[in-house]
This record gives C-alpha cells, sequence and structure tokens, in this order.
C-alpha cells in the first residue's frame, strides 16, 4: 500500500451524508418575501459565483442574490435571512457515522488530514462545531481562496499548508465541481466515495465520467492508508 502523508477530505456528501435542502430553507424564503422555489432556482444557478466569494459577505452576498430574483428587501429582512439561512445549512448538514472514526483512525497512523470544500459562507462559521474540527490539520473553503474546484489552487493550497507533496496526498470526494480530476492534475491520488446515499444528493457538475478508484465507506479509506513511517 502507497504510504500517503496526508488524506484531504471533501465535505457535503464526502464527511457528510447526502444533502438535500430541508424544511428550514423555506424561512429564509419567507424573509425576504420570495417564493422558496424562486429561491432555491437562484442558488443553484449562481453557487459557483457565491462559493467563489465574488460578492462579498454573506449579507452581500444574499442581498445580491435577491436582486438575481427581482427582490429588494430591507436591511432587517437580509440579516434575519443570512440569520435563517445559516441555520438551514446547518441542519442539511450531517455527518457520515465513520467521519470521527475514520479521521482519527488516520491520524493515529500518522497522516495529516485536511478538508478542501466548495462552500458559501455558511460552512467556516459552522464547521469549528462539528466533531471533525479538532481531526482536520487544515481547512481550504473555496469561498476564502476565491477559486472553486477543479482549480488547482484549491488542492495546493492544502498541500502547503500540510507541508506534503501533492503527491504523497490522497484526495476523497463524491465528484461533484470535478474535483477528482481537479486533484489527479496536481500530482494527488484521487479516490471516489460512492456510498449508496449519494444518489439523492444535490451536486453540482458531478464527474460522470470517472474511471479511477472508488470506496464504498469512509471506512475503506483508512484501509488504503498504510502507517506513515515515523519522521515523514
Amino acid at each position: 500500500m502507497p504510504s500517503y502523508q496526508a488524506v484531504l477530505f471533501d465535505f457535503f456528501g464526502t464527511l457528510t451524508r447526502c444533502v438535500q435542502r430541508g424544511s428550514a430553507h423555506r424561512m429564509t424564503a419567507e424573509l425576504l418575501g420570495c417564493p422558496v422555489d424562486t429561491l432555491a432556482a437562484v442558488l443553484d444557478r449562481t453557487f459557483y459565483q457565491r462559493a467563489a466569494g465574488r460578492h462579498g459577505n454573506a449579507e452581500a452576498t444574499l442581498r445580491w442574490v435577491c436582486a438575481q430574483a427581482g427582490l429588494h428587501p430591507s436591511d432587517d429582512a437580509v440579516r434575519a435571512a443570512v440569520a435563517s439561512r445559516h441555520r438551514a445549512v446547518r441542519a442539511d448538514t450531517r455527518l457520515r457515522d465513520d467521519a470521527v472514526p475514520a479521521l482519527a483512525a488516520l491520524r493515529q497512523r500518522g497522516a495529516r488530514t485536511g478538508l478542501v470544500s466548495d462552500c458559501t459562507h455558511e460552512l467556516p462559521a459552522f464547521l469549528p462545531q462539528l466533531a471533525v474540527a479538532p481531526l482536520l490539520d487544515v481547512r481550504v473553503f473555496s469561498v476564502q481562496v476565491g477559486r472553486c474546484k477543479p482549480d488547482p489552487e484549491l488542492y495546493l493550497a492544502a498541500s502547503r499548508r500540510l507541508g506534503v507533496a501533492p503527491e504523497g496526498c490522497l484526495y476523497v470526494g463524491d465528484g461533484g465541481s470535478r474535483e477528482l480530476t481537479g486533484a489527479r492534475r496536481t500530482g494527488m491520488t484521487a479516490v471516489r466515495l460512492v456510498a449508496p446515499d449519494l444518489a439523492g444528493h444535490l451536486v453540482f457538475d458531478a464527474e460522470q465520467d470517472w474511471d479511477g478508484p472508488v470506496v464504498r465507506s469512509l471506512s475503506e479509506v483508512v484501509e488504503l492508508v498504510e502507517a506513515v513511517p515515523a519522521g515523514c
């Protein structure tokens, strides 16, 4: 088995179970005076612009989203909707049962761990509250880097922060945003998670033609990583 020095993970659909917009998003739409289906459609078609942080902070971004829907809510409504959206995205987030055990096992083997996520402002805000947070050595968020997968800068940023060459990194993701090809192009080994629940996952630009290795659980990722020799 390869002696990977680090394992990088996607977040939504990889460290978490499949993501679908739950009922809490209806409150956000109501606060903005927008039909929930209209808001969802705008969020879908603007995901990459928002995930790259192109429209400022969370309030400025949501105000821009409203403008795309022809809405001009008050400042108070926008602030309330930002808080509501934070709660809604958090409610949609359910860690996989084996996320914490897998991360802990990798660290016990001497491997460093990291997160590389296409995300909007909510994830960086609530990730510190999750059980996986202390088990991640680095966290790279697209909304902070200003680029989205498969841009190599996200993967290389994680590599630099870990102090591990790309060739020493294993990347694990569900395949959204063509992330696996992006990781492989930087020199990393990429593996796709094909857990059964992902059939209903909210995903953008899914990598349907992936021809590389796959795993069916995060526990299988641990099996791919042998103990890292001391001093690596």
